[in-house]
């Protein structure tokens, strides 16, 4: 069986019994976990240039460590230039080991590499447990080599957890090494 990531270790190991602490819970099973990371970028300026958009699909396969898809849209809006089955963006759902994998580079790479680096914001929660942020560019990640880039390009990251509440999901994600701003 392959080896366990190392920040899934420290979950289990440390983070669980600290968060069954923290937040006074009765079982293990209480204990929120993250469930799933979800990347997105919406492309929707090159849709004209099939290669830039290959490109973009080829740095998120790389961001990810797994494979992107492109979307497609839905239904036509003329005053978009767009048709229905038009790619306009990439996406990649993370889960188990690559999910814990990313996340450990996020937090521990990318992110500190980022220019006057303050924290991220501890107001994109949905209510729900969930947690959203935007990164501005695509090169903060070590694996994207800056001369192969034809555009700066940003992305959305999800962070969906089996939390309850904001503040139980907010827990998690400090705990894990999430750097809010408060």
């Amino acid at each position: 069986m392959a080896e366990k990531s190392r920040l899934y270790e420290i979950y289990k190991k440390e983070i669980v019994p600290a968060l069954i602490k923290q937040l006074g819970y009765q079982n293990v099973n209480e204990v929120p976990k993250l469930e799933k990371i979800t990347l997105n970028m919406g492309l929707g300026s090159i849709k004209d240039n099939p290669k830039s958009f290959t490109l973009a699909l080829e740095e998120l396969t790389l961001i990810a460590g797994q494979k992107a898809l492109p979307t497609v849209a839905r239904k036509s809006i003329s005053n978009f230039k767009l048709r229905d089955g038009m790619k306009i963006g990439a996406r990649v759902t993370l889960r188990g080991d690559r999910m814990y994998e990313f996340l450990d580079r996020l937090l521990s790479i990318a992110l500190p590499l980022v220019r006057d680096f303050r924290g991220v914001s501890d107001k994109s929660f949905d209510g729900k447990g969930n947690y959203s942020m935007g990164i501005k560019e695509q090169i903060i990640f070590p694996e994207i080599k800056y001369d192969k880039v034809d555009k700066i390009r940003g992305l959305d990251i999800n962070f969906v957890t089996t939390a309850k509440t904001d503040k139980e999901a907010r827990a998690l994600l400090k705990a894990l090494g999430m750097p809010f701003k408060n």
